[in-house]
């Protein structure tokens, strides 16, 4: 009799195997385009024999635990490499926006507004009376200066997009922080017991991928399953079941910083003092647009700025040693900058000159009709060395400059594409391993589903064999 109601027991606890496989299955097969997921298998180990002397009889098999089938250095790389991603693809954005700036194909740029300057002094030249070749160089000396603020003002709007994507960033980092805190308590409350939580340490995989993405971070696992993860050197984002959040705020300009762009800060506790951790932030979306921002564009602005005081400065020079219509002279023909520093943002022509086109110098001396000298010269300054110490002219320091934000953003999108190339590579061996092979998982279907047929038949057959006992006093 025991022996009967060990196989309906045998028979039961398979049908339950079945039953928790099928389930594991259609988990499986639920969440086949789930980003993150690892596949689940149910491991099953011989239960525990009964028996007395030398007889012991097998009492069937158990599941031990459900499992995800996941590889937690292929994890990290994919964080690692998720991150070389972010950066790229932070500073690819924001250069082709400069880029866009630059281009000179689709509109008029500023090196044709600076021929156009030159080639109208050139005109002035060939007719140094001619009012309406004054009112000409007047003209294109107000479109080159607008044209200088339009460049810098457009820098100046990318800086200020750029603070707005790292704000929304910051705040993407402190959801994604909260979350992984609130996973390290629901990991350590269902591990506790010994059961892995599965889905849980998915979705933590998952979201350190994608606060990676966002900010350069080094995270490790504890003995009691809680990750702590920190940003840039020591920012420590998440320890245990809490997590300190970022937040940014606009600052003084400082070298390689303008004035009013935002910074990254860090408060290690409620009271203390913030602590600024910018410099720190140099991967991720949030380093990518940081660069750009800081040093790109600053310098761009930079080299803008010295082409516009350049320019002007050595106008000036000439044209104030020449006289004009009035037979005066040391006119300035631009207001003249008062240094390098937001040169081509005040750059303007001189109050007199916009009045009254009568103040251009053409010629070197008083009282001469017809003299050009002093419009020849300053139509030569085209030509001339007068950027870097003699070493270009203004036509070439510009193009060197517009040629380096071209390098710059060329190597910029060949990063991003070989990061995709290798985080898709290591993507798609991920799902080798951890991925749901919809094939696999029907055939394990048909496995579980013919199992627990059988474990059915099974207790059917016990059952028969015991009417055949309980009836046995009737023959």
């Amino acid at each position: 009799m025991s022996r009967i109601w060990g196989m309906m027991d045998v028979g039961r606890r398979a049908m339950m195997n079945s039953q928790a496989g099928l389930q594991t299955v259609s988990h499986n097969i639920a969440n086949k385009s789930t980003e993150g997921y690892s596949r689940q298998r149910v491991e099953q180990q011989t239960n525990e024999p009964v028996g007395s002397g030398r007889t012991r009889m097998g009492t069937g098999s158990r599941i031990s635990q459900v499992t995800r089938t996941n590889n937690s250095y292929l994890e990290k790389q994919i964080e690692r490499e998720g991150a070389n991603l972010g950066l790229a693809e932070g500073r690819a954005e924001s250069l082709a926006r400069v880029e866009q700036v630059f281009n000179e194909q689709i509109n008029k740029g500023l090196n044709q507004y600076i021929v156009e300057f030159f080639n109208s002094f050139r005109e002035l030249a060939s007719s140094p009376e001619n009012l309406a070749t004054r009112t000409l160089v007047k003209e294109t000396a107000e479109h080159l200066t607008r044209d200088f603020q339009r460049v810098h003002q457009q820098l100046s709007e990318i800086q200020n997009e750029s603070d707005y994507q790292i704000t929304v960033h910051v705040a993407e980092v402190n959801e994604l922080t909260k979350e992984i805190a609130q996973l390290n308590e629901k990991i350590q409350v269902v591990e506790i017991n010994g059961a892995p939580a599965n889905d849980e340490r998915d979705r933590r995989d998952l979201l350190l991928k994608q606060l990676g993405e966002k900010v350069n971070i080094r995270y490790a696992e504890g003995d009691n399953g809680a990750v702590t993860v920190t940003a840039g050197s020591n920012a420590i984002l998440v320890s245990g079941y809490s997590h300190r959040e970022l937040f940014v705020a606009p600052t003084q300009g400082k070298p390689g910083k303008r004035e009013g762009n935002m910074e990254i800060f860090y408060k290690p506790t409620e009271r203390a003092q913030p602590v600024n951790v910018t410099q720190q932030l140099n991967g991720g979306k949030v380093g990518g647009l940081l660069q750009v921002r800081d040093q790109v564009i600053n310098r761009i602005v930079g080299d803008l700025d010295q082409l516009a005081y350049s320019l002007a400065t050595e106008v000036n020079r000439t044209h104030s040693e020449g006289f004009n219509q009035y037979n005066e002279q040391g006119q300035l023909f631009f207001e003249a900058p008062l240094q390098v520093q937001g040169a081509a943002q005040s750059l303007s022509l001189h109050q007199q000159v916009q009045k009254d086109v009568g103040r251009i110098a053409a010629g070197q001396a008083p009282d001469s009709p017809g003299d050009n000298r002093v419009a020849n010269a300053i139509s030569s300054l085209q030509y001339n060395k007068l950027m870097g110490d003699g070493a270009s002219t203004l036509d070439g320091f510009y193009a060197s400059m517009v040629g380096q934000i071209g390098i710059e953003a060329r190597r910029a999108n060949s990063a991003v594409s070989s990061q995709q190339d290798i985080l898709g590579q290591l993507q798609n061996i991920r799902e080798s391993i951890s991925g749901v092979s919809l094939d696999e998982e029907t055939t394990k279907m048909i496995e579980y589903q013919k199992s627990f047929d059988a474990s059915a038949r099974l207790i059917r057959a016990a059952d028969e064999m015991m009417d055949t006992v309980l009836n046995l006093k009737r023959y």
